[in-house]
Order: C-alpha cells, then structure tokens, then sequence
C-alpha cells in the first residue's frame, strides 16, 4: 500500500478506537442525573456569585433569569464588579431594583493582586462575602449565562443525596448551551463543545473513580465545606483554565464532581464573526497545552492525522487511483461525521454540517498555533484589558 493509504489506515484504526474505547464522548445524553426533592424547609441556602468585567451588554439578559430563581430555600445573588468601565454595577443593580427576586448584593474588589487571574480574584471575593450567610452551596455562574426559573432548584437537587442512600456530588457542573446563530457560530460553536467532550469524556469525569477531571464554568454548583477543604480559589489563584483547575482540586481532596450538558442554561454572549470566536479559543488554547511546545506539536499532528488525513486520502484516491486510500478515508472521515451528529443535534442545527468538521478542525489548528505564537509574544491569555503572558504572572493593569 501506499504512505497515503497506510496514513488513511491509521486514521481509521483511531477513529475506531474514539468511537468505542473513549468514554462514548460522542454522546449527549450525560444530563442532570433525577433525584427525589428534599422536603419542604430542608432546601440547602445558597449564594450565587457572579464575577463580571465590562458586562453591561449581556446583564440585561442573564441578571433577571438569577434574580427570578424559583428556589423552595433561601439564595441570594453576589455581582462582583471586577474594575468594569462600562457601568456593569450600577446596571446590576438598576436591574435588581426593576425585577426584584432574590437579593442581590455589588461588590468591587478592586485590580487582582500579583499571582491572580481575574476572574478568580473576582471569585475569592465573592466567596467572601457570601460567608456572612453561610450557604451550604455556592452557583459560581458567568455573567453570560441565562439560567431558566428552576436552574438552581434542579442543580441543587441533583448535588444533595437522594432517597435511596445514593451519595450526593460535591460538585454540580453544566456545560451551558451556546449561542449558535451565525454561519461562523454554526461552523464553530458545536464543535467547540465536541472536542471539549473528546478531551474530557464526561463520562469519564463523572465515575467515582479515576484521574479525568473538568467542568464547564459557567455554571458550576460547589459544596461550601468542599471549597473550603479544597482551599479554592486560593490553590488555583493563577490558572488561566479556571473550571478544569477547579475540578481537580475538589477531585484531589475527594470530592464527588459531576460534569453534563446543560438543557436550560444557556450563554447569551455573541460571537458573530471568526475573529470573535478565534480569540475566544486563542486566549487558552496553549494554556490548555501548559505552555509546552512538544504538546503544541504533537497536538497539530494529532489533528492533521485524525481529520485531516481522512479527505485528503479520499481525494487522493479518487484522483490518483489508490483504492486502499480512497477508501479507508472515506471510512475515517463517515465514522468521524458520523461521532459528530449527536452533538449537532444538541444544538439543532442542520445535519449537513457533519462532514465539514476537517474544516473546523484546521481552523482550530490554527488558532492553537496562533494562541502559542502570542504567548511568546508576551501577549499570552488577553481578556478584557488584562492579559496573562506566563502562568502565576500578574495581569497588566
């Protein structure tokens, strides 16, 4: 056979081994595991901490889904107002005196001090502040998430133990819907959550065993005694990839986490256009590598190999004549569409979609590329006016 061939040949024999030996990753059907309600007084309190930086274009959307929570227990809502310029407190609480709901307290902690990412700055002091009250659980949950009236109530009772003795999790994460509307978002945004699942077989996270750990964090249930125990924020002050960071910590001190897809959580924040979704992915593509330049290398080897080898086999066998390449890649990239339906499904958008996931793959190549390149540039993990150039740095003021 032919070096294509024997290339297609791989890439069929790893396509095979993802389908059936890596989690079912492929799948969509980890939702929030059913649990009996607790009985009425016996709902745990609840703090729900938001950071938020310059977000007064989505608050309008997702604050009042918070403050309208239909929880049977107590709850209120912490806004950290991480050194906004665009009024973001002042709109939080516009917006808490015009829908009422639950309390909702602003905080400003001020700049991060050195060694910490913002948003974890944001979320120590959120934290903080909700110790006067003393919640059992804490909603960490991104100010761009939109929650619907029963989000914390069915969160909350997935965590707490059930009726049958079954233990609870110390951590409850959902893997908020995304927003897809655009062609680009169409494109992108599914896939983006596909590889996330490739790389953490949810599955795989949510077995009482074993080392793989995440969680999404956008919307992040946590046990109060558990995050104490876990010493979090504070053991993950300067990590960039804050959920997964998370979830490791609170897996290391023997926390149950459980990590699925979400049904009414949703973000709300727009990336319309390639270059909004290419710096949501560039600023910790490389910081998901840990910043080391073999992984870089054998991460766009791995990529080339597993969705790009498979069309170029096919095209390579259908202008040259090679049947062996031909049609090992036809049969890489059906089994590569076919891993890729359920997850497009989830988002509803057109199945047709499925056999152009190379593309996105190469783009997402690229964009891992870039993401290292502007690390080395001293440019790292930019995000709203600060940037991380090397882990455990200060961000710029």
């Amino acid at each position: 056979m032919s070096v294509v061939a024997w290339i297609a040949v791989g890439s069929l024999t790893v396509w095979l081994w993802l389908l059936l030996c890596r989690g079912f990753f492929w799948r969509t059907d980890q939702r929030l595991p059913p649990r009996a309600r607790p009985a009425e007084g016996q709902w745990p309190y609840v703090a729900v901490v938001v950071p938020a930086r310059d977000e007064a274009e989505v608050l309008p959307d997702s604050l009042p889904s918070l403050l309208a929570q239909d929880y049977p227990g107590g709850a209120e809502v912490i806004l950290v107002d991480d050194g906004s310029s665009d009024g973001t407190g002042k709109l939080a609480r516009a917006l808490a005196g015009r829908h009422g709901g639950l309390p909702l307290t602003v905080v400003a902690p001020g700049e991060p001090e050195p060694g910490w990412t913002g948003k974890l700055w944001a979320v120590r002091h959120g934290m903080a502040a909700a110790r006067e009250s003393s919640p059992a659980y804490l909603l960490l949950t991104d100010a761009d998430i939109a929650h619907e009236p029963d989000s914390l109530r069915e969160l909350v009772a997935a965590a707490l133990p059930d009726a049958q003795g079954r233990d609870g999790f110390d951590m409850v994460s959902q893997m908020a819907r995304l927003r897809v509307r655009t062609p680009w978002e169409r494109l992108i945004v599914p896939a983006f959550v596909y590889f996330f699942a490739q790389l953490y077989p949810f599955r795989w996270v949510n077995r009482g065993t074993g080392r793989t750990a995440a969680a999404a964090g956008g919307c992040v249930l946590l046990r109060t005694e558990t995050a104490v125990r876990a010493q979090v924020p504070e053991s993950i002050r300067g990590t960039v990839i804050d959920d997964v960071s998370l979830a490791r910590a609170v897996r290391r001190c023997g926390g149950r986490i459980w990590l699925g897809l979400a049904e009414r959580v949703d973000s709300v924040r727009p990336y319309p256009g390639l270059g909004d979704l290419w710096r949501m992915v560039a600023r910790s593509a490389y910081a998901q590598l840990r910043h080391n330049p073999v992984l870089l290398l054998g991460t766009v080897l791995g990529l080339a190999l597993v969705y790009l080898a498979p069309p170029y086999a096919l095209a390579t066998g259908l202008l040259t004549g090679d049947t062996a390449a031909g049609w090992a890649g036809l049969g890489a990239w059906a089994v590569m569409a076919a891993t890729y339906l359920p997850m497009l499904r989830y988002y509803r958008q057109n199945l047709a979609l499925a056999p152009l996931l190379p593309v996105t793959a190469l783009l997402y190549a690229l964009m891992t590329v870039d993401s290292a390149v502007r690390h080395h540039r001293g440019r790292g993990a930019a995000w709203k006016g600060r940037t991380y150039a090397r882990p455990g740095t200060a961000p710029d003021r």
